[in-house]
C-alpha cells in the first residue's frame, strides 16, 4: 500500500511538472505572439509612412514635370510667334520691294 501512494504521489508530482512546462510554455508563446503583433503594428505604421511620402514624392515630381513642360511648352510658343512675326515682315518687306519696283516700272514705261 505504501509503494502505491509513492506511485501516486510520483505521479501527481509528474502532472503537476508537466502542467507547468506547459504553463510556461504557453507563457512564451504568449510573450512572442504579443512581440510579433507589436512588430506587426510597427511595420504596419512604417508602411504607412513610407506610401505617404511615396505618394507625396511622386505629386510633386508630377507637379514639377508638369511646371517643366508648361514653361517648355510656352518657351516653344513664343518662338514660334517670333518666329512668325519675323517672318511675316520678310514677307511684307518683300511685297514692298516688289510694288516698288512694279511702280519704278510704271513710272518709267511712262517718261519713254
Amino acid at each position: 500500500m505504501h509503494n502505491m501512494s509513492a506511485s501516486q504521489d510520483q505521479y501527481i508530482s509528474s502532472l503537476k511538472k508537466i502542467k507547468q512546462v506547459e504553463e510556461d510554455v504557453q507563457k512564451d508563446i504568449d510573450s512572442y505572439k504579443s512581440k510579433i503583433e507589436d512588430q506587426i503594428i510597427q511595420l504596419e505604421s512604417e508602411l504607412e509612412k513610407a506610401i505617404a511620402s511615396a505618394k507625396a514624392e511622386g505629386e510633386k515630381l508630377v507637379d514639377s514635370n508638369v511646371e517643366k513642360a508648361t514653361k517648355q511648352a510656352n518657351a516653344e510658343t513664343q518662338k514660334t510667334i517670333e518666329e512668325a512675326k519675323t517672318k511675316s515682315k520678310d514677307i511684307t518687306s518683300q511685297i514692298t520691294a516688289q510694288k516698288a519696283q512694279d511702280i519704278v516700272k510704271i513710272l518709267l514705261k511712262g517718261v519713254e
